[in-house]
Formats: structure tokens, sequence, C-alpha cells
């Protein structure tokens, strides 16, 4: 089930807003001595190929732009903690400028629940008239909000989730100017969250959920202000240099350190730096939820603030390698061209920037083609990497103007530019490992784009994405698994990485063919290959490195997904039949059916109550 979208005209802010919000609340903020926590959860049984190396190597762009936001707004004691370097952080120890924080914000994406819920767990360790306000958000309670409160599986213990942001920073900015504009002297940050809430204060504010509790603290039901509005002008966004200079430093230890990371090792922890240059996607594919969430809108920063974002990391951190987190950069061909322009032309202490930095992103193939003439002008950019939403190159799963003949003249067309193409594909169930005299087959369309130049590859199996059109439909007829030989299918296992939703007589065959693509293409048959190919082609030592690379990330993914497959040979498959919807009823602040809600409770109250 997809994201409903606000109505025509009221679906992005007003112009200007997201600048004037942190505007006021800096002069806000001088009044009050707020210090916050966030917190990143990271589960390290996802670490495998295709993003190994990369998930602990580039911070995420989202909780830094939370702490830009906050910090642009005059909440400087602010520390972004990241489980991916701080493994052991528990909150209940968290300590910032020698106090407990009064906002502690838990960012999750679905795969990574089961360390979210840990740190919630611990949240509640700390007594609550000491505890901060526990404000929860990501993708996670984007599309699935209920799974934010729900972190005691047996339903007896209260929920140390106060509530639940299922939007971008505005949201929370929105959230902190109306709790701020009504605190009462220096009284706990939850305590005015508590009376604004029973008070409706927070019912104008699209974009949360907050829990109705009984007298223990157990949720009874969630309540939904509904779906936010965006912003359109991405300029408006905070510049995220702030974001790294309130990183924690990286360590085993449990608690806080005195100080962020220093800002000369930023570098050293978070070499790549992912940077947000555009929202939406033009295509609806029904596995999708990109579109959906973007309210059918395409967002974009332009040439200019790109390029100073860029200059300004790499001034102030010497970060050099960008990865933009495009859902397709060149939706928008006048506009992509124009920031290529931009980025051509700047320059960084008298030297042009594309000299000092590299960067990549994502694209399709159909919109690379419609850019041919301005690949040239994208390399003189400085992009060197091009990831390609080729899902099936014979179109059967999705059409997106791909084609067998079109993928190999996009790729070719990148190499001789001086672009690596990195192929992203899904297998399904109608796709075989081989096949004759048609390039059907997985391992077929594989040895296709490694002769085409293919630098890298990503194979994922098409699993049920929250938020998507098909999602529904995919747990109701059955695909989904439950459980395989008694194992639960647990949430870091919708990766794509292992085979949970199929209808294949045999499905472990297919979680095999996945390894057999990756086995086929990073091997140590290819890598001298890739070495020699530095002399003929323009990509010069990246397909070594990335064979490199693959042959490390295979060994980890063959480590984690090879005893699944045996699993789904020899044991039993118990399949979901309906869509699993979530522990507590949910509605709207006027009683109507709740904007985020799925299966039952996504009928009126009155039907949610015999369902129930």
């Amino acid at each position: 089930m997809e994201l409903p979208a606000r109505q025509n005209g009221d679906q992005l802010l007003k112009s200007g807003e997201l600048v004037d919000i942190r505007r006021r609340l800096s002069a806000i903020a001088a009044k009050h001595d707020v210090a916050t926590v966030i917190a990143c959860a990271f589960d390290h049984r996802t670490r495998m190929l295709p993003f190994i190396v990369a998930d602990v190597k580039m911070s995420p762009a989202g909780v830094r732009a939370i702490g830009s936001a906050l910090v642009e707004s005059g909440f400087e004691k602010t520390r972004v903690v990241l489980q991916q370097w701080n493994r052991n952080f528990r909150p209940s120890q968290m300590q910032i400028d020698g106090r407990l924080p009064d906002l502690f914000l838990a960012s999750s994406m679905s795969l990574h629940t089961a360390e979210f819920r840990k740190m919630v767990q611990d949240v509640c360790r700390i007594e609550p008239s000491r505890r901060p306000l526990v404000i929860a958000g990501g993708s996670l309670c984007i599309y699935e909000p209920w799974e934010a409160f729900y972190t005691d599986p047996s339903g007896k213990d209260p929920s140390c989730i106060d509530l639940a942001v299922t939007g971008e920073e505005y949201v929370l900015l929105n959230l902190l100017e109306v709790l701020l504009s009504g605190r009462a002297g220096n009284e706990p940050l939850r305590q005015t969250f508590l009376k604004a809430r029973d008070s409706g204060a927070l019912d104008a504010i699209p974009g949360l959920i907050y829990p109705r509790t009984d007298t223990a603290g157990r949720v009874q039901e969630l309540v939904d202000t509904g779906i936010q509005r965006l912003v359109g002008d991405l300029d408006e966004l905070p510049f995220p240099t702030a974001g790294y200079s309130i990183l924690e430093t990286p360590s085993k230890a449990a608690t806080l350190a005195p100080k962020p990371l220093p800002r000369r090792e930023v570098r050293k922890f978070t070499p790549i730096g992912s940077l947000i240059m555009t929202f939406g996607c033009r295509f609806a594919c029904e596995y999708c939820p990109i579109p959906a969430y973007n309210q059918r809108q395409l967002r974009y920063k332009s040439g200019e603030r790109v390029a100073e974002e860029m200059h300004r990391i790499f001034g102030h951190y010497g970060i050099r390698h960008f990865f933009g987190t495009d859902d397709n950069f060149f939706n928008n061909k006048q506009r992509a061209i124009q920031v290529l322009e931009t980025l051509a032309a700047k320059d960084h202490a008298g030297v042009p920037l594309h000299r000092r930095v590299r960067w990549g992103t994502e694209v399709t193939v159909h919109d690379t083609l419609q850019m041919r003439e301005y690949l040239p002008l994208a390399h003189k950019a400085g992009v060197r990497a091009l990831w390609l939403g080729v899902e099936d190159m014979t179109g059967a799963l999705v059409r997106k103007g791909q084609g067998e003949d079109k993928t190999a003249e996009a790729f070719e067309l990148l190499c001789e530019n001086g672009i690596a193409p990195m192929p992203m594909m899904m297998h399904h169930d109608r796709q075989p490992l081989l096949s004759r005299g048609n390039a059907s087959g997985l391992l077929n369309q594989v040895n296709r784009l490694r002769k085409a130049g293919a630098a890298g590859l990503q194979v994922l199996m098409l699993t049920p994405s929250a938020g998507s059109k098909s999602f529904e439909s995919t747990f109701e007829s059955g695909m989904v698994y439950k459980s395989v030989a008694g194992k639960e299918v647990q949430a870091h296992m919708y990766d794509g990485n292992h085979v949970i939703a199929c209808n294949a007589k045999h499905p472990w065959q297919k979680q095999f063919n996945i390894l057999a693509a990756y086995l086929f293409f990073y091997n140590l048959i290819w890598l001298p290959s890739a070495l020699w190919k530095k002399r003929k082609t323009r990509l010069g030592y990246k397909p070594f490195g990335m064979q490199l690379l693959g042959m490390y990330g295979l060994m980890h993914t063959i480590r984690r997904t090879f005893g699944w497959g045996l699993r789904l040979m020899f044991g039993r498959i118990k399949r979901w039949e309906e869509t699993p919807a979530g522990p507590f009823p949910m509605r709207s602040p006027q009683g109507g059916v709740a904007a985020h809600a799925r299966g039952k409770w996504a009928q009126p109250p009155c039907e949610q109550t015999k369902a129930s």
C-alpha cells in the first residue's frame, strides 16, 4: 500500500519556510539549554554485497541532515552516534555536556529494527522522571511507524518511544517550535511534550504519530497527524558541513566521548561523503515506494548549491569522494546539465573543483542515453561512476526503457567517457540462471554487462518493500515467507540478499543463483583482466579495485546466506496469508482513518473494532 499524498496545492511548504523556521528557532533556542543525541541504528548482520565497506565508510545523510538542521537552529549541544562505528553504545549511559540529554532521537531503516529495539529498550532503564523525550525517525517510521512503538513483543512493558516523526527535517523543527514556545521555565522537555500531546497542540503538525497509553504506559492506540508537507526547493536545506562536526568518535565504549570526532579525523572514518542532490523519480515501478513518498514531486538542488556543498566539505574535512543519494539524477535533463556545468566551472582555492573531488550517483539506462552528448561534461564535472537501475535487461520484470542493446550501448558510452557503469539488477521468479538463444538468463545478462564494461555488480532478489504499490498483494498472495525450517524471517533479511518471497518450486535455487552471479563476476580469473583493461579504457584502476572489493564482500555474502539456502532446500516453509499490520489500532486526530495505517487498521475505526 502506497503512502497517500496531500491534496494538490498543499503538498509543498511555502517557499522559504524551512529557512524561516530555523531563524525563528535560533531566537527560541537561546532561551533553552537543550542537549540532543541522535542515534542511527545499524544491524551488522546486513554487512555483505553490494553495500559492504560503503556501509561503514560513508556516514548516512539522514541523521547528519537532522543534526545539521538542529545546529543551524541554535541547538549546538547535539551529537550524532552511528552504530556502524559505536556498536556498544548504550543510551542509558549517555551524557552530553555532563548530563543526560533533553532529547534522544533514534533513527532506523526497517532492516535495522532489531538493533533499534535494543536501543529503545535500553532507554527504558532510565527512570521516567529523568528520561529524555524519545523520538523515533527514519524510513522505519515513514513506512511502518507502529514498529517503533512495538519494542516489547510480549506487550507487557510500556513503550519508551514518546512519538515518531514520519517526515523530514521540517517536521521535527516544527515540533520543537511548538514545544519550546509552550515550555514552562526549565521543566523537562518530555513533560512539556506530554502537556502538548494531551492538549491537542500536536495535532496540527503533519508528520507525527504519538501513542495513547493506559495508566501503566502501555500503548492502546496510535494517533497519526497525517502526511508531511515537503520542502520544494532543496536549496533551503541546511548545509551538511555542520552534521560532520557533531559525529561521535568511533569507539567500543558504551558511553559518549567528551567531544565529537575531531575535524582532522573525519575523513579517516568517512572518506565517502553522501550528498542529497535530488528527490523523486518519474518512473512508477510497483515494487518501489519512492514516487509515493515524494507525493509524485521531483525536487532539486541548484548546481550552485551542490558545488558549494562539495567545496565546503572538501575544504573543511578533506573528503573528496561523494555519492549523491539521488533516486534518479537524470530525471530532469536540463536541471542535470545545469548542475554538471556548474560543477565543471567551480574552483577551489584556484584549482578546478573537478580536479579535487570525484562523485557518483544513481540514474537509469533510458535517461543516460538521453544524456549521451553531455557525458563528456559529466566526466569534466567529476562524475566517475554511475549506478544504473538495469533490473532485468530484457524488461521481463519492469520496463524502464532499458532493453538489452540499449543497456550495452549506455555502458559503452559511459566507459568511453571515463565513467564506470555500476549495474543494479533484480533476480525474480521467472528468471532462469542460464538461457539459450536469448538473454533472459541471469548469468547471460551478467556476462553481457561485464563485456559492456560494468565495473561492479549488484544482484538482489525482488523483495517486498514497505510503502510500495505491490506490498500488500505480495503478502496476501502467500508469496512472502514467515519462517523457514523453524527459523523466523527477521527484519534484517528483507535486504534482497535473502530469498524470503518466492513462488518458485525450488526457492533454494534462487538463493544460490545470486551467489553464482556474484562468483561469475567477482573472481580471480577476471582480476588480471580488469588490470589489463586499464590500458584499454579510461576507467583506470576502478574495475581492478571493484574486483578486490567484490571478492572480499562475496566471502561475507556466502557466509551469511549459504546456510539460508540450505534451509530453503530442506526445510518447511510457512507463508504469510495477510499483510502484517502491526499490533496497535491507528486513527487520525479527528477519529478517522490514519494516513499511515495498513491492513485492518486502514479501515474506518468502527471496522477496526470488529477486526480486532
